[in-house]
């Protein structure tokens, strides 16, 4: 893992919240007031890193053993949230935390515009947490797209759809989010963003083409073989039929041999 979690940093693009509220049913205002809630809408600080936020009572869930006491005794881990404040600024505890287990770590911060926390990075949709923070330095589309993958593996596409703030924040930000006011500060961001025109979205998109079939590859034409022909066999005299001389001699004898005497 890149320990400086600087990538491109990419900024979402006009159409990625439509693009993406469009998969669980959703508007780009319902969107809108999630991010605003979540994370004032940007997705990286201003030295071009993923948003986060350390949970130094995650992370000792996520260690054992010697790592454990390890990370206790600096300060990185406890088991009960709120026992300390949080710094203003996350990654040195972050990678403190690495340096003890990576893992445990990069699972222990939440990340990006819909700051899912790295535990989650299954139902983010990812086959492990690294693939999950490779993803959030690139983009914040990326990162929406992994809020939008929990909210739907959670079920809780429904409430955001109906406008159920308190059932949508107590699944996503759990059961005390009453402390923060999410319920009532993401229906005030609603209330701000549909008084907003929202950008054009089609209700259909065209289907990607099919992918192309291999090409066969075609024979390269040959020029015709013209066979050998086989060698000819070697002219030899022609045999005489047996008889043919004694013939031959008789005639000779009888119309010359006898006329001497």
């Amino acid at each position: 893992m890149d320990a400086t979690f600087k990538g491109a940093a990419k900024r979402l693009d006009d159409l990625d919240l439509p693009k993406l509220g469009a998969r669980i049913g959703v508007g780009e205002d319902e969107i809108h007031a999630f991010l605003d809630v979540e994370t004032l809408g940007h997705g990286f600080d201003a030295h071009g890193r993923p948003i986060i936020l350390f949970e130094p009572h995650v992370f000792y869930r996520n260690l054992a053993g010697a790592a454990r006491a390890k990370a206790v005794a600096t300060g990185l881990a406890y088991p009960k949230w709120g026992q300390q404040p949080y710094p203003k600024d996350s990654y040195p505890r972050l990678k403190a935390g690495c340096a003890i287990d990576e893992t445990a770590a990069l699972k222990s911060a939440s990340w990006g515009l819909g700051q899912v926390l790295g535990e989650n990075f299954k139902a983010a949709g990812y086959e492990t947490v690294q693939a999950m923070v490779s993803d959030m330095m690139l983009d914040e589309e990326l990162q929406l797209a992994a809020a939008v993958n929990f909210i739907k593996f959670h079920k809780l596409d429904d409430n955001l759809r109906n406008h159920d703030w308190a059932g949508f924040a107590k699944g996503y930000n759990g059961a005390g989010y009453r402390k923060n006011s999410y319920d009532t500060r993401l229906a005030e961001a609603y209330r701000k963003w549909s008084r907003i025109k929202d950008t054009p979205w089609p209700s259909s998109t065209t289907a990607p083409a099919a992918p192309l079939a291999p090409v066969t590859p075609i024979p390269v034409p040959q020029p015709p073989v013209t066979p050998t022909p086989s060698a000819a066999p070697p002219l030899s005299a022609p045999v005489a039929k047996p008889g043919f001389w004694a013939a031959l001699i008789a005639i000779f004898l009888k119309l010359f041999g006898r006329k001497g005497k």
